[in-house]
């Protein structure tokens, strides 16, 4: 195919199909010329990406099928809808489908949480091998750096910098998929070890119980963002490896958008947990009711995962966009 023969000859229809694309309002007549000029365009692109694949022309009739598409379909905003439709159906939806990564992954960090704590506060060795005795007084005393930690600072930019700093671990779970999901991994130990480390030194210095005070009441929850993320990044990872019955690029086009998705609903349960973990945790409140709201919080984002998700994903949703606003995809010989 002569490309300068092809472009002159569907030249004129492509600056008809751009003069209509961008009009407001439509007589009968212009609506079937549209229609029927956003389809041979389309051809077009199709015939061009076959035969002579030609970048610049590629990207231009890419463009014109977009706007063709647009004003064939009409033009789509987002609203409010759109935003309760995600909590209340996609969300969930796509927390239930990935349960069966994080749930375990959860369940291997807390062990590994257990182990780790039980090494620390055993053996005075290992906890002289991570600080000083000076720091580690420093770190139990009553008022030390355990305590002051949630208290230091105003609780409004205190649970600002929570949030900001958990969502980012998370974030970082979740792009880590695109890299096989390998990254993950030292992200996640080092969560665990931190944690570990943490409990056993309190342990060692008979104050776990002030410690689990201050750190279940938002932990719970924080720590359940954090293994959700992990596993929606090794879950990706393995969809690179192995896409099931969709094609590579239509399962990572499916997969990374609900990706994305749960990064955006994890900041919000971010932004709960660091809520929490600002003006609960270091409250006056008594151990018991702090412990009490953490668990109730937990609780409550377990339900919505696995009930209402399982409900939202028994019908067909995995947390992808609504199917009017997906590709349309062409039929591919198993």
């Amino acid at each position: 195919m002569d490309l300068d023969v092809f472009v002159a000859t569907h030249q004129a229809e492509w600056q008809r199909l751009e003069a209509l694309s961008k009009r407001r309002r439509l007589s009968g007549e212009e609506a079937d010329e549209l229609i029927a000029l956003y389809q041979r365009a389309t051809s077009h692109l199709a015939q061009v990406q076959a035969t002579v694949p030609d970048p610049i022309l590629e990207g231009r009739l890419t463009s014109l099928v977009a706007r063709g598409r647009g004003a064939v379909t009409g033009a789509r905003t987002s609203s409010w809808r759109d935003i309760g439709r995600f909590f209340a159906v996609s969300f969930p939806a796509a927390l239930y489908r990935s349960r069966h990564w994080w749930i375990p992954i959860a369940l291997l960090s807390l062990a590994l949480t257990v182990v780790i704590a039980w090494w620390v506060g055993t053996h005075p060795e290992v906890r002289e091998s991570i600080a000083t005795p000076e720091a580690f007084q420093e770190l139990t005393k009553p008022g030390g750096q355990a305590e002051a930690y949630y208290s230091e600072h105003p609780a409004s930019a205190f649970a600002a910098h929570v949030w900001t700093n958990n969502a980012w671990i998370a974030a970082q779970c979740l792009v880590y998929g695109v890299l096989l999901g390998i990254p993950v991994i030292p992200v996640l130990v080092s969560n665990v070890v931190n944690l570990g480390v943490g409990i056993g030194m309190m342990a060692a210095a008979g104050r776990l119980d002030l410690f689990l005070g201050l750190l279940v009441p938002h932990g719970l929850l924080e720590l359940t963002a954090v293994f959700v993320a992990a596993g929606m990044g090794l879950r990706l990872g393995w969809t690179i490896i192995s896409p099931g019955p969709r094609t590579r690029r239509t399962a990572m086009a499916e997969e990374g958008r609900a990706t994305i998705g749960m990064a955006i609903g994890l900041t919000a349960v971010l932004l709960v947990s660091g809520i929490l973990e600002a003006f609960v945790t270091p409250s006056g409140l008594p151990t018991w009711a702090r412990i009490s709201i953490g668990v109730i919080a937990e609780v409550l984002f377990l339900l919505y995962a696995l009930v209402l998700g399982r409900r939202t994903a028994s019908l067909g949703e995995f947390g992808d966009v609504e199917e009017s606003d997906r590709a349309d995809l062409q039929p591919v010989a198993a």
